[in-house]
């Protein structure tokens, strides 16, 4: 039996109805030439459930004492294992788009897993178009976090287009056997050393002693806002729509952007991939927030969590800390706005400098304990410590199959809670960037439009970086027929607009008449008159319309995306 630790026992007293505590994800995969859908997927699903032994937490349920969550609870092995339960094959209803996909996911995701059972399922999912099919996985948090995600991922994948799996990708065989191609060091836990480092970090930070006056001062300022761009949890987190009670009912939409065009925004304003991101999520929350008329004058706060995880350790459920990072939505200019983060960012990293990895996750455990204290209490969306999660978690960099199926995409499909009703995680793989963004559907109205204001906002990135323009310049130019055809229409275009001019002569002329003269004309000739009212209602309507049009974000219509884009 293996102990949970307190971050781990921590995700299970937090859930509720309201609140699931699992992480999961969407695998998008093109079937191999020539095999058929329905037939592939039985035989994947024959070979997932077709092992004796498998891997923890698969085959592992909780196991509680007389206090329950309060007292000591461990994984044990399910004595009545149905891996017929976890494993599912479902099917989408016409015509098969991504927006069926992630309608069924975000139902899928809204429900809670049966403790009594392995915390875990598996849907094989067919009907989508273009030979593709998806799997979506859920576990809950206290048996895995983002980068566990990532290695039972790739234990069931190749690089290879011919590879088949041997045995089931979920048994302790194939784990082991993945375990030896890492070189795998044993897990350690948090020695007494640096017990006594953490007990002395706090003391430095909030007790008497020779760093009392420097450890004040930098808590004072940052709280006060002045000469330090330290963000703390609770620290002048702002309340906004993303920050209220939430429902069980959740919302998916993903998308995909090239690695080395994020990269790109990152290195031209010397950042990091990572500040590029926040920057990136950052202007899309302001564009949304404007437009429901909701953005507050103090900047947003996101939870970024940082995977602690040893090199070599794949064992751990969870291995991560968290720092707080201002997102600058309260500045209009993008190169300001990257610069505000980066310093957040160097601040927040600058906080744990010094620290061990099990020593940075203690006294971030700490930060987040009242928190934690609130949640139960419903206490969180007055209180919240940031005002919402952007979490990225590195992936796999190059092409991979599954029994000779090709990875399209990873999608992560994340938490949201009480006071944070919006979650934006993203996966490298190959050579993109797979956000999966997990929202209350009720507290976020219209989540899908975020992935438009996130396209946007690289792209406003770019002008400000000029990377636009270097690639305008790298176009390839037009063909002489497509050029030609542009010259005539543009010299086409003055001669219509003169001809509308001269039309528009007579009518004004008719306006000017005497009433008198105006009158017997209307009546000799009621025709026109009939024209002229239904011109009138025209305008009227067409006035109406323009009013409708969704509002313009740097120069572009702004439309809803519906599922990920090609």
């Amino acid at each position: 039996m293996k102990k949970l630790n307190f971050l781990d026992t921590g995700f299970l007293l937090a859930e509720s109805r309201e609140q699931p505590m699992h992480v999961g994800g969407v695998a998008l995969y093109t079937l191999p030439d020539g095999a058929d859908a329905q037939t592939f997927l039985h035989e994947i699903a024959g070979i997932m459930r077709d092992t004796d032994a498998l891997q923890p937490p698969f085959g592992d349920r909780l196991k509680m004492g007389p206090l329950g969550l309060l007292g000591n609870v461990h994984w044990e092995a399910d004595p009545d294992m149905d891996i017929e339960y976890h494993i599912r094959h479902s099917a989408l209803p016409g015509p098969g788009r991504y927006r069926e996909l992630f309608n069924l996911v975000s139902r899928l995701h809204s429900t809670l897993l049966d403790r009594k059972r392995p915390l875990w399922e598996m849907h094989l999912i067919e009907g989508l178009q273009n030979r593709q099919f998806a799997v979506y996985t859920k576990t809950h948090h206290a048996a895995v976090d983002g980068a566990r995600s990532i290695h039972l991922s790739r234990s069931m994948l190749s690089n290879s287009a011919d590879a088949r799996l041997q045995d089931s990708p979920l048994s302790t065989a194939s784990w082991e056997r993945y375990r030896a191609t890492l070189g795998e060091r044993p897990h350690r836990g948090l020695s007494d050393r640096e017990i006594r480092n953490v007990a002395e970090v706090l003391k430095a930070r909030f007790d008497s002693g020779a760093n009392l006056f420097s450890a004040v001062k930098r808590f004072a300022n940052a709280w006060a806002g002045n000469d330090d761009a330290l963000a703390l949890p609770f620290l002048k987190v702002p309340r906004s729509s993303i920050n209220t009670s939430i429902d069980g009912a959740r919302r998916f939409v993903a998308q995909t952007w090239p690695f080395a065009r994020i990269h790109a925004v990152g290195k031209a304003f010397d950042g990091t991939f990572n500040d590029a991101v926040l920057a990136m999520c950052a202007g899309a929350l302001r564009t949304y927030l404007q437009n429901h008329t909701e953005l507050p004058d103090e900047s947003l706060k996101a939870m970024v969590p940082v995977s602690l995880r040893e090199e070599g350790d794949i064992d751990s459920s969870n291995a991560v800390a968290a720092i707080s990072a201002d997102l600058a939505t309260n500045i209009a200019d993008p190169a300001r706005r990257f610069a505000a983060i980066q310093a957040s960012m160097r601040a927040g990293k600058a906080f744990y400098k010094g620290m061990s990895a099990a020593e940075v996750q203690a006294v971030s455990m700490l930060m987040q304990i009242p928190g934690m204290l609130l949640m139960p209490l419903g206490l969180a969306s007055r209180l919240p410590p940031f005002n919402t999660v952007i979490s990225n978690v590195p992936g796999i960099r190059e092409t991979m199959y599954w029994n000779g199926a090709r990875l399209d995409g990873s999608y992560p499909a994340s938490i949201v809670t009480e006071g944070v009703a919006l979650n934006i995680t993203l996966v490298s793989y190959d050579q993109n960037v797979d956000f999966g963004i997990m929202a209350c559907r009720r507290s976020i109205p219209q989540a899908q439009r975020i992935i438009d204001y996130m396209e946007d906002a690289l792209t406003e990135l770019e002008d400000a970086a000029g990377l636009a323009s270097a690639k305008k310049a790298a176009k390839p130019k037009r063909s002489a027929k497509a050029t030609s055809k542009a010259k005539s229409e543009a010299k086409a275009a003055p001669k219509a607009k003169a001809a509308a001019k001269t039309k528009a002569k007579p009518k004004a002329k008719v306006r000017a008449k005497p009433k008198a003269k105006a009158k017997a004309k209307a009546k000799a000739q009621p025709k026109p008159r009939a024209k002229t009212k239904a011109k009138t209602k025209a305008k009227v309507k067409t006035g109406a319309k323009a009013r409708a049009k969704p509002r313009s974000v740097a120069g572009k219509k702004t439309t809803a995306s519906r599922g990920r884009r090609k």
